[in-house]
């Protein structure tokens, strides 16, 4: 019996059944709720289910269970995951006065001394 219009879907899981005439008892409660229409599968114990804004979600839960088996509602969903921000650009080059080389240096830490420049002779 529909005569609201089913305008919210929800897919419940639905335990207890052990043949296919559970499904269609099932199926058959829901369909009589005003405002409903409902498909039950006994293979994948769910309810695929239509309904009007005047039924509550907790509606369909309570018409499955006073039929004698139990009903969950599908968790809740999972909120977005965080975008990641992005990639800074790259660093400007500095210009190098006329004349001058661009070499790398190793950078200096706190605390320990700075590099040898120039050529390094072994240890004696």
């Amino acid at each position: 019996m529909t005569t609201q219009s089913a305008t919210n879907r929800i897919e419940l899981s639905i335990g207890g059944m052990t043949c296919a005439s559970c499904a269609m008892r099932i199926e058959k409660k829901l369909n009589r709720m005003e405002g409903v229409t409902a498909s039950v599968n006994y293979a994948t114990e769910t309810a695929h289910v239509l309904y009007a804004d005047a039924i509550t979600p907790g509606d369909l839960v309570a018409t499955v269970q006073r039929t004698g088996y139990t009903a969950t509602l599908p968790p809740a969903p999972l909120p977005p995951a965080p975008v990641p921000p992005a990639p800074l650009p790259p660093a400007p080059l500095l210009p190098v006065p006329d004349g001058a080389t661009r070499t790398a240096s190793p950078p200096t830490l706190p605390g320990r001394p700075t590099p040898p420049s120039g050529p390094v002779s072994p240890p004696p």
